[in-house]
């Protein structure tokens, strides 16, 4: 790694001004000695392009599961000033736009699930359309799909696809205003038509899970949580239809980075300014397809419980499956903070980062009542092996990183090189020797997916808690899953 970048303390490094041309802040990335060792020069580079992009301020900042990414760092948080001239990047928020996770607690332990956990999890499976290309059982006319686009997790909670409580547990309420229908193209409408309430592919998952280790009892408590508890976790976003909506508007941002006369070290890191006929159309389209996300997770909920009913026969009082909190970890969102002294507003880049807001929300109102006083869940999953966990967000994330921590584990090896890594290996096999009952569209992403592909999500995870931007409260250990 390059002289330059300076170790801050135990869990900080910074990447100076100077690091590339033309930046206006300097980088800054939450990382520890042990696993700046995996660090890739490509992502400090890219930390440091983005501190170059007009409006931006404090610095250019990465969570410990940082790697490359499109333009930004994946890990990456910006924030700009809308006032300042202020630029929206699509490479700031990604090609899976609300790619997301939620946790459902329930009123069952891991030992009364036991006898049927692997019918449960071919229940799942069954119910729950998985990888490339799955559609889904509902198929959305064009004025269903406007509708999903407005009102997001409300469109399937007023269809009967769960709870007002689940609005209620959900990051902006499940739905941003502001977005635009006629600002989605017919090919993203297509795309994303049939593909309500699947999971897709990729690392996307739905998990079952138990409390393996309460760190904080108190928050634990708040959240409802307690020692072998079994939680269901579930990893998706806006499937074809956000891609889509992002290949659409990088087109436009190229154009508009020349128009404008923005200077960039990246051509991936295309944006516009935040008032700009373009920025806008984008963020209208970028929230629409966030509401479509916050949608379909919403439908898998509601199945997911359905699977449980049905397997368990058991009641929805006796099971208690109720959603804990909704996180998004690709968005851009419009928020204020306090910087060099002045409160200023700001639209914060969150591209494979989870929000992170502290007790009483750090003056956002967003935050529900319920996690005033103890800062909102942060739902960090990690690798299908190993463990996931539920941290709180704290005052500190509100001062030192726009109310943001990490969203994952992080990967250590591409696709290709966890493929060659895994061959001839029964994955599956192995998994189910650790306890761990796992279905898959095709063992192809069972490979790409393996843990050794993946940075240990507790070291990850220790960094956040020791930079005390969220503080851990359990661990959760997966017995079951469903891959995309």
């Amino acid at each position: 790694m390059s002289s330059k970048v300076r170790r801050i303390d135990n869990v900080r490094i910074e990447v100076p001004i100077g690091y590339v041309p033309d930046m206006k802040v300097p980088g800054i990335i939450f990382i520890d000695p042990q696993l700046e060792q995996a660090l890739e020069e490509e992502a400090i580079v890219q930390v440091a392009n983005t501190a170059t992009l007009p409006g931006i301020v404090k610095a250019s900042m990465a969570m410990p599961d940082i790697h490359t990414g499109y333009g930004f760092a994946i890990g990456g948080v910006a924030a700009m000033d809308i006032d300042q001239d202020g630029v929206v990047s699509p490479g700031g928020v990604g090609y899976d736009i609300n790619c997301g996770v939620r946790i459902l607690r329930t009123n069952l332990t891991k030992d009364e699930i036991a006898p049927e956990l692997k019918t449960l999890v071919n229940q799942l499976y069954r119910d729950i359309p998985s990888g490339v290309g799955s559609t889904g059982r509902i198929k959305l006319t064009k004025e269903d799909g406007r509708e999903v686009f407005v009102d997001g997790s409300k469109w399937a909670v007023s269809r009967g696809y769960g709870d007002i409580e689940d609005i209620e547990h959900t990051e902006s309420k499940g739905c941003l205003e502001g977005a635009d229908p006629d600002e989605i193209s017919n090919k993203a409408y297509e795309r994303g038509k049939s593909q309500l309430g699947t999971l897709g592919s990729g690392n996307h998952f739905l998990e079952i899970q138990y409390v393996d280790e309460v760190l904080d009892e108190a928050t634990a408590n708040a959240f409802g949580l307690f020692p072998g508890q079994v939680t269901v976790m579930i990893h998706s976003g806006s499937r074809g239809m956000g891609h889509q909506v992002c290949t659409d508007f990088l087109v436009v941002m190229e154009k508009a980075v020349k128009k404008y006369g923005i200077q960039l070290p990246d051509k991936e890191l295309a944006c516009a300014p935040f008032y700009s006929e373009e920025a806008q159309h984008y963020l209208a389209a970028m929230r629409a397809a966030a509401n479509y996300a916050w949608a379909n997770r919403q439908c898998m909920t509601h199945w997911t419980r359905e699977a449980f009913y049905r397997v368990l026969k058991i009641s929805p009082a006796s099971l208690g499956m109720r959603l804990v909190y909704d996180v998004a970890h690709n968005i851009a969102k419009e928020e204020s903070y306090v910087v060099d002294g002045k409160k200023r507003r700001l639209i914060v880049h969150r591209k494979g980062a989870t929000r992170a807001f502290g007790p009483q929300g750090g003056g956002h109102s967003e935050l529900p009542e319920v996690f005033r006083n103890t800062g909102q869940p942060v739902l960090i999953p990690g690798d299908m092996g190993r463990a996931s966990y539920i941290l709180a967000g704290t005052s500190t994330a509100m001062d030192m990183t726009f109310g943001s921590a990490c969203h994952g584990a992080g990967r250590l090896m591409s696709r290709h090189q966890a493929v060659r890594q895994s061959k001839g290996r029964a994955i599956a096999k192995e998994l189910e020797a650790q306890g761990i009952f796992v279905r898959s569209a095709g063992k192809r992403t069972l490979a790409e997916e393996i843990s050794e592909a993946y940075k240990d999500v507790s070291s990850v995870v220790d960094v956040v808690d020791a930079a005390g931007i969220a503080k851990k409260v359990v661990r959760l250990k997966p017995v079951g899953v469903v891959k995309g």
